[in-house]
């Protein structure tokens, strides 16, 4: 499996931010633009919750596993792949989504003074913060799930001297 690159995310970060932000001139052009949900960024910080807690029980077991604890529950390789493709997913699509809002966040920077377009820009600015909480919980997740790596595997390790 492999892992998220940081250089993905913020590409399509950025190439949906510039999207947006043309369709949002586009659209207030021909008429009204629609409106950012209160709900987005409540959804994004669910999901961030939903990664870390996750996270944070595989680690926990994971520990206990390593420790050799009488009584601890192991994790099955297949329930940890699971959670990591599902974070990854999460991470993609919430770069996504906060470049959507980020667009269209900063065409409406230009409108502050109007009361109502300056709560689209708050809900806009937080469905960012909550997509980038996403992304954070996904790569802690995705860095929980990592498997130790062999050194001699890797070309790192050295041969012993005689």
């Amino acid at each position: 499996m492999k892992q998220l690159r940081l250089k993905v995310l913020a590409g399509l970060f950025l190439a949906a931010g510039i999207l947006s932000w043309g369709a949002a001139r586009l659209w207030d052009a021909l008429g009204t633009l629609p409106s950012v949900p209160l709900a987005a960024p409540i959804v994004l910080a669910a999901i961030a919750v939903v990664l870390t807690a996750t996270a944070l029980s595989l680690r926990a077991r994971l520990k206990a596993q390593r420790e050799r604890r009488p009584g601890a529950k192991g994790v099955e390789p297949l329930m940890a792949a699971r959670a990591v493709v599902f974070g990854q997913a999460s991470a993609l699509v919430a770069a996504l989504v906060a470049g959507m809002y980020g667009g269209t966040g900063v065409f409406l920077l230009g409108s502050l003074d109007i009361p109502a377009r300056r709560d689209q820009a708050i809900y806009a600015a937080a469905s960012v913060l909550t997509g980038f909480a996403v992304i954070a919980a996904a790569l802690f997740l995705e860095r929980v799930c990592k498997l130790p790596e062999d050194e001699d595997h890797n070309g790192q390790g050295h041969a012993p001297v005689n």
